[in-house]
């Protein structure tokens, strides 16, 4: 039983919304869909750290939804920034399993054992951010942060957090996010939303005061997921 991550999917199986223009993502769903079933088996389980699916509403995200669902092992969903369709919790559970969508559970403030480890995360922030409406959100996933973190605690596991923004990148840090990461110990915070070779360079990876940075952005991983 192995757990692996990737972040990005960007399907767009019920809209108008290809990925195939940006330089290096031709043919990507059929490329991710060989991939995946090249490395992942039916015991193992997925991390999807946000950027799932290109739909504005939920009901819209069911082609893309049915193609995660049809891919091998569990999947473990997380919020991205484009992810619009994105609902309450109670919400999101009801649609998968009015819809069969067996394989898949999400992580909102909620911790979910996997072996000897608990997946934990949410969406995060910028590492820009400096309104006051930044600061808002930045402390209300500093919250749903905190949550997951105590979740996975009261089940007796290791935290592994999973993020969609990275915490910090180029040199500037989302100071919440980061501080929760070191003042519960975090040893591993795996992260997206980073795309390209150039803004992949600026990317923060290896450990960075005493945490160990992983970006797994779809493109990054050429289609890949990665073992955790």
């Amino acid at each position: 039983m192995s757990l692996f991550a990737i972040a990005d999917l960007h399907l767009s199986l019920g809209c108008d919304k290809p990925m195939d223009v940006f330089p290096g993502w031709q043919n990507y769903t059929d490329r991710l869909e060989k991939n995946w079933r090249a490395v992942v088996g039916r015991d193992d389980t997925v991390v999807i750290a946000g950027d799932i699916s290109w739909a504005m509403k939920l009901e819209e995200a069911i082609n893309d939804f049915s193609f995660i669902n049809s891919l091998p092992g569990k999947k473990l969903i997380l919020k991205g920034n484009h992810d619009y369709w994105w609902s309450t919790r109670k919400k999101i559970e009801d649609f998968l399993k009015q819809n069969g969508l067996d394989t898949i559970r999400i992580i909102h403030n909620n911790a979910v054992i996997v072996g000897e480890v608990a997946v934990c995360g949410t969406r995060g922030w910028l590492y820009n951010a400096e309104t006051d409406e930044d600061v808002k959100i930045v402390n209300r996933e500093v919250g749903r942060l905190n949550a997951s973190i105590d979740d996975a605690e009261k089940q007796g596991a290791k935290p592994v957090v999973f993020l969609h923004y990275p915490p910090v990148y180029d040199g500037a840090e989302c100071k919440g996010i980061l501080d929760v990461l070191k003042e519960r110990g975090i040893q591993k915070c795996y992260f997206g939303h980073i795309h390209g070779s150039e803004a992949a360079r600026r990317a923060i990876t290896g450990e960075y005061e005493g945490i160990k940075m992983v970006l797994i952005s779809c493109d990054y991983l050429n289609f890949m997921p990665a073992l955790v």
